[in-house]
């Protein structure tokens, strides 16, 4: 696939955020949060999510300038309005709210309602583990998660993600989908043209198959069968309904009903590891636990045992040298939104 520079992907998504009437520090933000994600090596919601989320910008369908705002709460807990933002820029402020509790209180959570499709759940740990504490980020999606035996969807794939910081130059960073894989990884597998493996999803009658497109139409078979859907439900409880927002059926997709409100849930939390043990006995623990890992036998020769976190670290050391891979269909079509639009768009590497 043709490679692209991250610092020209991130200023192409700035230049086309500042288009569409976002803010220069938010179009920034959620530049940096695309460009980010791919190059960790998570493509499937780096930069070929742009098409859907500038659709709804243009539509006004998402607020290029949301007013968020804080609805309820006290002490270490609060509730946020996200007025239909960009789920990039309501998750972040939310996180910055978790945090700012976390710091006075030692621990910080924060439930959001009104908002839209965040990205990669891992971004907003990330921002609390930059700041010495453990994070953790979830949200809720439109259902399109069929339960084992179900015939229709009750739930969606709801991320969850957690990420605790370590001396190694890179966190513990764990973040899944409640499916078998992220419905991006559907679209990804479209744009290359490949198949999928049967246990990934289902037509829209609940047949199995190796179509992506299909299956992208159709629903998700959740991770570990009921353990995957029951944790999935307990997301949408802290996204949707602890806030007073929507969950269940009553949200939207962004793919399925591009012209409404996704009305999406998120739920953060922010905690200070300092408080337990002490900071550097805390990493101290964290650095036994890493080589436990490291040092765990495997079963084949020249195998290496990964702390989560690890792979997308390595990722982003390796792209940030070679460029970020992407499909000649989407850089196609990014070339033409920048076309349309007025901005530059992104050339290949000599």
């Amino acid at each position: 696939m043709p490679t692209i520079a991250a610092p020209a992907l991130r200023e192409y998504l700035h230049g086309v955020f500042c288009r569409l009437g976002m803010t220069d520090g938010n179009a920034e933000l959620c530049s940096r949060d695309l460009v980010m994600t791919n190059l960790w090596g998570v493509d499937s919601h780096g930069a070929i999510r742009l098409p859907i989320y500038a659709e709804r910008l243009e539509k006004q369908i998402i607020k290029a300038i949301p007013q968020v705002r804080t609805l309820a709460g006290e002490g270490a807990f609060r509730i946020l309005d996200g007025d239909a933002g960009m789920g990039f820029v309501v998750g972040h402020r939310a996180m910055s709210e978790a945090i700012a509790c976390a710091g006075k209180w030692g621990i910080g959570a924060v439930s959001v309602r009104n908002s839209n499709h965040f990205g990669a759940a891992a971004l907003y740990c990330h921002q609390a583990v930059k700041s010495g504490l453990i994070g953790l980020a979830m949200t809720n999606v439109q259902p399109n998660l069929v339960a084992p035996g179900g015939a229709r969807p009750l739930t969606g794939n709801n991320p969850i993600a957690f990420g605790a910081p370590t001396r190694l130059g890179f966190p513990f960073m764990l973040d899944i989908a409640m499916s078998t894989v992220a419905g991006g990884k559907l679209i990804m597998a479209r744009e290359r043209g490949e198949s999928i493996p049967l246990d990934w999803a289902t037509d829209s009658k609940g047949r199995p198959t190796n179509d992506p497109g299909k299956g992208f139409e159709g629903f998700l078979l959740p991770v570990g069968g009921h353990k995957g859907f029951g944790l999935s439900l307990v997301v949408d409880i802290l996204s949707g309904l602890i806030s007073g927002g929507l969950f269940q059926r009553q949200l939207r997709g962004m793919y399925t009903e591009p012209e409404l409100p996704s009305g999406t849930g998120h739920f953060l939390m922010a905690i200070d590891p300092g408080l337990f043990l002490g900071e550097e006995a805390f990493l101290d623990r964290m650095d036994s636990f890493y080589q436990a890992i490291k040092t765990s036998p495997v079963s084949e020769s020249g195998s290496v045992m990964y702390m989560p976190g690890e792979i997308e670290h390595e990722t982003l050391l390796r792209r940030t040298r070679t460029g970020i891979p992407l499909p000649a269909t989407l850089l196609k079509r990014l070339n033409e939104m920048a076309s349309d639009l007025g901005v530059d768009g992104l050339s290949l590497p000599d």
